[in-house]
Parts: structure tokens; sequence; C-alpha cells
């Protein structure tokens, strides 16, 4: 009989209790990272790249964008644009978040042996998206503006070698003061500065190696005709006194999220600016671009 079992017995006689081991535990292996789904990976070698043969991978043939910071008054130049005859300006279509799902091993393989890239096949998309907007216009031009566009500006550039911009600018004050004030309590001002700012650095960083024509958004509220000339001598088109007229048209709804939706723009007609700030208002992490955009000295 072992020590072990006499010193047991004779506890257990007197307590009722026995001594065992504790069991050594390994500790629990941690779970496995979720499995991405097929079809949210990217191909193998993705790379951005022009298309491989313009010929056929673009419908759309020099198209324009109009590339500019939130609040700054694309959508009002939007809807002018879009009441000359030969320019269809839809609404947002924010057509850059469209993304291609490749979800089997054999399509993956098909579109790598059929020299795609993922890249590639998105474009695509793009193409024939924007280019159904604009055939079923009737018009042969199109103007596209969404704000975010300015982050993509380099993949845009790739996409539609063709391509033509136009950059508008606001002074950087005011943009930060319009988004503040178009939902005060989501958008409070402490947001608004590094919000907003982050638009206006890639605006102008695809101003610094894009070539296109300029506009500020005072000079075109302060002469809407002459800048609309300027504008329409830019992109090969006659001027059309219709375009200071764009509530006379349907230019669709103007929704939260895909443009501006406030009263103003409703109003159908060209409204004055609010007046500049004055240096001292401005804070100090927007003199940079407000001296580049040439708003303080």
């Amino acid at each position: 009989m072992s020590w072990r079992y006499r010193a047991n017995a004779t506890l257990e006689g007197l307590t009722g209790y026995t001594l065992t081991r504790r069991l050594s535990k390994e500790p629990p292996k941690p779970p496995p990272p979720p499995k991405v789904p097929l079809e949210l990976q990217r191909l193998p070698g993705d790379t951005v790249r022009p298309p491989v043969d313009p010929g056929h991978d673009r419908l759309l043939r020099e198209p324009v964008f109009l590339l500019s910071s939130v609040r700054s008054g694309s959508t009002l130049l939007r809807v002018m644009l879009d009441s000359h005859s030969q320019v269809h300006s839809p609404i947002e279509t924010h057509f850059r978040r469209l993304t291609v799902g490749l979800g089997t091993d054999p399509v993956r393989q098909a579109m790598e042996l059929l020299g795609h890239t993922h890249s590639d096949l998105e474009h695509l998309v793009w193409d024939r998206l924007l280019h159904r907007e604009l055939t079923r216009s009737g018009k042969p031009l199109l103007v596209e503006k969404t704000p975010s566009n300015v982050f993509a500006w380099r993949r845009i550039a790739a996409c539609w070698p063709d391509a033509r911009f136009v950059f508008l600018l606001r002074h950087p004050m005011s943009i930060v003061q319009s988004w503040h004030e178009a939902d005060p309590d989501k958008r409070p001002m402490e947001e608004a500065v590094p919000r907003t700012l982050a638009y206006m650095t890639y605006l102008e960083e695809a101003r610094t190696h894009l070539e296109g024509l300029t506009v500020r958004y005072e000079d075109l509220v302060a002469d809407p005709e002459g800048r609309l000339r300027r504008l329409c001598l830019f992109l090969g088109l006659e001027y059309e006194p219709a375009m200071l007229d764009y509530g006379e048209q349907d230019h669709g709804g103007f929704v939260k999220g895909i443009g501006d939706w406030r009263d103003k723009i409703r109003a159908g007609t060209v409204v004055a600016g609010r007046p500049l700030p004055a240096p001292a208002e401005i804070p100090a992490e927007l003199h940079d671009i407000c001296r580049k955009w040439e708003y303080l000295p």
C-alpha cells in the first residue's frame, strides 16, 4: 500500500476529504483569424495601369472630372454644366467605390489568363457605368463630379488617359464653415478643419500633377456668365445662356450623400457667396493651403 493511499485514507477518515493532483491545463489556443471570403480577395499581383487595349477597353471618350473639396459649390457648377445641350453631368455616382468580386478559383484563373488585373476589371465596370449614363442622356460629353474623387485622382487619370480635369477652389475657411453648417449636430467645428483639409490637400496634389482648368467658386457666383464662357472654351463648347437658368431643368434629386440638398441650391438661381473670412478668423492649420490657393499673401 503506497504512502499516498494511506495518507488519503487517514485524511478521509478524519475530514471526509482526499487529496488529488490538479492536472495542468494548456492555455486555450487563440481562434484562427477569420478567413477572408474569396470574393473579397484581390487577384495576386494587382496593379493599377492604363487600359491595355484602349480601343476595346474603354467606351467613354474624353470624360471630364470636376475635382473639388466638399462644400465648394460643385453641385452648383454641375447643374449649370448639365443645363448645356451638349453636357451630361449626373448626380454624384461614387463610381470609384464599385468593386469586383471573384468568388471561385476558376473565374480567378480565367481572369489572370485573359491578362486582367483586379483593377483592370473594376475599370471596365466604371467605364461601362459612366458610358451608360452618358448614352442614355443623348448628349456627347460627360462631366462627373464626386468630391471624394480627389482621393483617387491618380487612379482616375490612369483609368482614362484622355480625361480632362476641372479644379474647383473655394476659400478654405468658407469650406470649413459650410461643412459644419450643413449638419451642425453631426459635424462639430472641431472636426471641420481636419476633415475638409484632407479633401483640399488631395485636390492641391491633383492640381500640381494634372493639367486642367481652375475655377474659383467666388468668381463663379460673382460673374457666372464670364466664368462659364471660359469653362466652355476649355471644353470646346459654345456658351449657352440656359446654363444660368439651371432651375428650369431637371438635374436629378438634390439628396444628401450624392450632392448638395439644401434650399440654396434648390432656389434655381445663382446666389451670392458668403463674405470671405478675415485673416484673423483662419486657423493656423489652413494657412498653408490658403497661401497656395492665393487667399492669403
